[in-house]
């Protein structure tokens, strides 16, 4: 048992008191933490050690990290804190776990107060600027570095102001290359730093402290987070109102909105035009409200925006992921509306496919979440909602349909119920564990089992991609690993771990309690589950996934525990990843992809952007080009008209967006892309079929 030993007495001497002052019409409130912040941090370090997963030692090589982390919470692109800034704070690498233990927390205070400084300084320079963009030469050659993960601190005064000038010359330019006029950019700028200035002014006392002890928290891993009681209110309305709105999981990155996930079957999902890991750069009310501006928003103020009630309408104004320059920005239409719950539940749908003799039916079940009617349940209603329940009655129907073989598409399952994970591995092996979970006290839980025979034994694929995770990991991790069909797609996304949520005297902590590991002992933590084939995937392991966070719970394994080995799947690799790789060689559609996949990579590989006005033109045009050559190759091989330019490809695109009809009900509502990967893991069955002596010539079938 881990033990330490921390006082959570209220201390009787009160912490000295920190003030700032903002400039600002009405929000002048000090910024000072109190006896009560001080046993909450206490009382968060103790819960920590008890109850999180992993044993943390509270020591100098914590206080180390812990001084980094809250300075890049603050201050992550490295523009604002000076050089002196960061060397006058080391003495707190060897110190600041120590104060902490003792329940001071006059260190948060004083960084916190420097950073105000610092900040309040740069929006009023940036403000400025912004109403004086004459001042700035976009003839120039000169470059603004965009990553600056690595980059030093700014040396003094000077080297802040010069980094914060190009940093409103590149947000100028941007609007200047999407056709605004100097007027127009000055209005848009002049709100952005206003609202910024605003945003600054308005942080108090329980916003600086719940910063600074989830900086605390984040030592132990990225899903451990203080609650305040307020933010923990809001976090109850936005849990309450989450099927409502447009369907979205939203996070701060820097000063953008990211789109973090879309609910399945919900208004965004289904316009199919939102991706994870786009960002939100602008938000308008109806069809023709005007565009606000929100970069640099605090998170809680865009969702407050983008919320509203069902049937009204809200335009995002979109940066893609992988595209830096707001030029490339694009407007998103979405009706808000409330998610219905049976518009998650699991789909089928046929494709008819040739494998080069006959033709062939693969079922494809799509599974959005795994979802279970609790309440139903408990109420004796035999006909309650569950994934398990529905993919069962699609597997009928399926068979009915004659089909060869079955796909199971879980991309974008973000998980659910670890139950109903269990209950649908159960439809497709026979008894046998199917997770292992180890808690904070070393303590190895293997009682979750498939408990019958498999009701499916036909040809299986599961298809998953970055977005897949926790439960989806569980299931596609034991079909792997039982050998009981092909895992297709894309590394899943790595989430092995459980958290709880344990009250506090004065708000709530979110802690990891456990980690889930495979029936081969390997956790699906971090690494996820790496697929038997891999598909081309527009997410990068090293921006989207568990893998991505900082500080996030490594890769391990423990004991395996016996299973059945119903195929080995070894033997067929090589030869159906050749056939694979052949096929979509030769798909015009495979090669545009791995074109655009291409562009994307490089755009997020950038490290600097040019502020000269006559080369961002030529980078523009350039990057139009290249789109246009790509699409425009892909429609030759396919014998379709092409485009005479850009433009008339934009124009076309819009068209089909406007006039594209709804999605029938029931339907699975996929991207152009998802299509094509699902058609291919369809082929991918079929040579598996082939190849394997289990089902070469055999149809699918269940037992009950």
């Amino acid at each position: 048992m881990k033990r330490l030993l921390i006082s959570l007495a209220t201390s009787a001497a009160l912490l000295s008191v920190t003030t700032i002052s903002v400039q600002a019409k009405e929000y002048n409130e000090p910024i000072a933490f109190n006896d009560q912040h001080s046993y909450t941090a206490r009382e968060v370090l103790s819960r920590l050690h008890d109850g999180h997963y992993q044993d943390v030692t509270i020591n100098d090589q914590l206080a180390n990290s812990l001084l980094d982390a809250y300075l890049d919470s603050l201050d992550p692109s490295k523009s604002l804190f000076l050089a002196a800034d960061i060397k006058a704070y080391a003495p707190y690498r060897q110190t600041l776990d120590n104060m902490i233990l003792k329940g001071d927390l006059s260190a948060g205070e004083q960084i916190y107060k420097r950073f105000a400084e610092r900040a309040l300084a740069q929006l009023n320079f940036s403000l400025d600027l912004a109403n004086n963009i004459e001042r700035l030469d976009f003839s120039v050659d000169e470059q603004l570095q965009i990553d600056r993960e690595k980059a030093h601190w700014p040396a003094d005064q000077a080297a802040a102001e010069d980094l914060w000038r190009k940093r409103v010359k590149n947000a100028a330019l941007s609007l200047k290359l999407a056709g605004k006029d100097d007027e127009a950019i000055k209005k848009t700028l002049s709100r952005r730093y206003q609202n910024q200035l605003d945003s600054l002014s308005q942080q108090n006392s329980e916003d600086v402290f719940e910063r600074f002890v989830n900086a605390i928290a984040s030592m132990y891993d990225p899903h451990t987070n203080y609650f305040s009681p307020r933010t923990l209110e809001n976090f109850k309305i936005s849990m309450s109102l989450s099927l409502e709105g447009i369907g979205a999981q939203l996070q701060k990155e820097d000063e953008y909105t990211k789109i973090s996930r879309l609910i399945p079957a919900g208004p965004a999902d289904k316009g199919g035009e939102l991706k994870a890991s786009d960002r939100i750069v602008g938000v308008a009310q109806g069809s023709k409200g005007e565009m606000v501006d929100v970069i640099g928003w605090r998170l809680d103020e865009v969702v407050e925006l983008i919320r509203g009630k069902a049937g009204s309408t809200v335009r995002l104004q979109v940066l893609p992921s992988g595209v830096d320059d707001l030029a490339h920005t694009k407007e998103i239409k979405i009706v808000r509306n409330k998610v219905k719950l049976e518009e998650q539940a699991a789909k089928a749908e046929v494709m008819n496919l040739h494998d080069g003799e006959s033709a062939k039916r693969v079922g494809v079940i799509s599974i959005p979440t795994f979802y279970q009617d609790y309440e139903a349940l408990v109420k004796g209603d035999r006909n309650y909602k569950s994934t398990t329940r529905d993919v069962r009655k699609l597997i009928d129907e399926l068979q009915q349909d004659g089909i060869d073989g079955l796909v199971l598409d879980l991309r974008y399952n973000g998980g659910g119920s670890l139950l109903e994970s269990r209950m649908l591995t159960d439809l497709f092996i026979d008894t046998g564990p199917v997770v292992q979970i180890r808690n904070s006290q070393d303590l190895i839980s293997r009682k979750n089992r498939a408990i019958n025979r498999a009701y499916y034994k036909g040809p299986l694929i599961v298809l998953i991609n970055r977005l897949s995770a926790s439960a989806s990991e569980i299931f596609a991790g034991a079909i792997q690993d039982y050998g009981r069909g092909l895992v297709v797609g894309g590394r899943s996304f790595g989430k092995g771990t459980v958290q709880a949520m344990s009250p506090l005297t004065y708000g709530q902590l979110k802690l990891t309690e456990s980690k889930f590991y495979r029936v081969s002992g390997e956790s699906t933590q971090n690494k996820g589950v790496v697929p038997d084939i891999k598909l081309p995937s527009a997410y990068r392991n090293d921006d989207v996934g568990e893998s991505a966070y900082d500080r996030a719970l490594p890769w391990d394994s423990i004991h395996g525990v016996p299973h059945a080995q119903y195929e080995n799947m070894e033997p067929m690799l090589t030869p159906l990843t050749k056939m694979h790789h052949d096929r979509i060689a030769e798909n015009p559609d495979f090669v545009f992809f791995d074109k655009q996949i291409a562009m994307i990579n490089e755009s997020n590989d950038r490290k600097y952007i040019s502020l000269n006005l006559a080369t961002r033109k030529q980078q523009k045009a350039d990057w139009e080009q290249r789109a246009l050559a790509i699409e425009n190759d892909r429609r030759k091989a396919k014998d379709l008209p092409i485009y005479a330019d850009y433009s008339a490809m934009q124009k076309a695109s819009d068209e089909e967006e406007n006039t594209e009809e709804a999605v029938d009900e029931g339907a699975i509502a996929l991207a152009a892309e998802d299509d094509l990967l699902l058609q291919e893991t369809g082929y991918i069955l079929l040579d598996y079929m082939n190849l394997s002596g289990r089902y070469k010539g055999k149809l699918a079938f269940h037992q009950n």
